[in-house]
């Protein structure tokens, strides 16, 4: 049985491997700086990237120190054309941006498969001006090929320190049929899964290879995991709200 849908993500696992190296050492490097420096790790995404930002928080085997940006007003169930319409409107991360509790040497990862909406982009300038590192999670295969919708003509890759490509074409669908005139399946989430935790579990690995103590949580669906949590959670929630 040949299934199409895992060869196309077999694909891009393979790019990730051959185009992406470089881009990951420097991502990784950036978390590492954060966690030896005891900081926060956010995440920010709108429409269906808000499901990266969910994906790693509060995670079995995640780390407690990361802490997503969830903007309901940008989320599906609070209408998805809404969403769509919210994302391009200019300035309109400021109103939620200025809140945000982010510190120097904290990371953000700001993720974005068009990366040309505002948002987006103000959510990367604004993160910067705070003083984190910002890692974006978005498809180059945009830039050039659709214009940004952003005032200054940036794209998200702009605006980050460094890029992670999840080489997503342009309209994110990748298979395509004869019978059909419109592509569907989307990659995004599955390989901007695969680049997140790839970043956060090779600076894991690397500190503890130093001996680094790592706020790591175990699933609370094992015996004995909830003490452990709770003492993480409890020198936490201090810093992140959604912590209760």
């Amino acid at each position: 049985m040949k299934y199409r849908y895992l060869e196309a993500v077999e694909e891009r696992i393979s790019k990730l491997k051959e185009t992406e190296t470089e881009a990951l050492e420097q991502a990784v490097s950036y978390v590492i700086r954060t966690l030896r420096q005891d900081g926060m790790i956010h995440i920010f995404g709108s429409g269906h990237s808000h499901l990266l930002a969910e994906e790693a928080f509060y995670r079995a085997g995640g780390l407690v120190s990361v802490r997503p940006i969830l903007i309901e007003e940008l989320m599906m169930h609070k209408g998805a054309l809404r969403s769509s319409e919210l994302e391009r409107r200019p300035g309109y991360a400021e109103q939620f941006m200025k809140d945000q509790p982010i510190k120097p040497g904290d990371t953000v990862i700001v993720a974005s498969t068009s990366g040309r909406n505002p948002v987006p982009v103000d959510v990367a300038n604004i993160s910067r001006d705070k003083g984190a590192a910002v890692i974006a999670i978005t498809s180059t295969a945009y830039a050039g090929s659709q214009p940004s919708r952003h005032p200054s003509g940036d794209y998200l890759k702009d605006a980050a320190d460094c890029t992670l490509d999840n080489h997503s074409p342009v309209g994110d669908a990748v298979l395509t049929h004869p019978k059909l005139a419109t592509s569907y399946s989307p990659t995004s989430t599955a390989i901007g899964a695969m680049l997140l935790h790839t970043v956060l579990s090779e600076a894991i690995d690397r500190l503890a290879d130093e001996g680094f103590p790592l706020p790591i949580l175990r699933s609370g669906n094992v015996d004995h995991a909830d003490a452990h949590n709770k003492a993480l959670i409890d020198a936490y929630k201090d810093r992140n709200e959604l912590l209760k």
